[in-house]
């Protein structure tokens, strides 16, 4: 998928780290939201409330969910599922593209 249509696009940026990390807010017809954000090299450790769907579009990291020992290397094309009420830490190692989609 190279675009969404008929989106309704939250013109505050969303930004985290000191500016390392920023994201927008898309919201879709039938209520669902996802956020297209981009993430410069660096380590970073986020919470989440709902579960969530990473999606990597570009660029190169490697993840590791709360409470695992294991880091997973994850590029362009490849996604990865975070469990609600959690928090995963993400290590960037080129500048990293993505969609993050709120789930059920």
């Amino acid at each position: 998928m190279s675009k969404f249509e008929s989106v309704n696009v939250v013109i505050a940026a969303n930004v985290y780290f000191d500016g390392n990390v920023s994201s927008r807010t898309v919201e879709f017809a039938d209520g669902s939201t996802k956020t297209l954000g981009l993430m410069l090299p660096g380590e970073y450790t986020f919470n989440t409330d709902k579960p969530e769907l990473m999606e990597i579009t570009s660029g190169k990291a490697s993840y590791c969910l709360a409470g695992e020992e294991n880091w997973h290397a994850v590029t362009g094309g490849a996604s990865f599922r975070v469990p609600g009420s959690s928090s995963f830490q993400i290590k960037v190692e080129q500048i990293t593209d993505y969609i993050c989609s709120f789930i059920d």
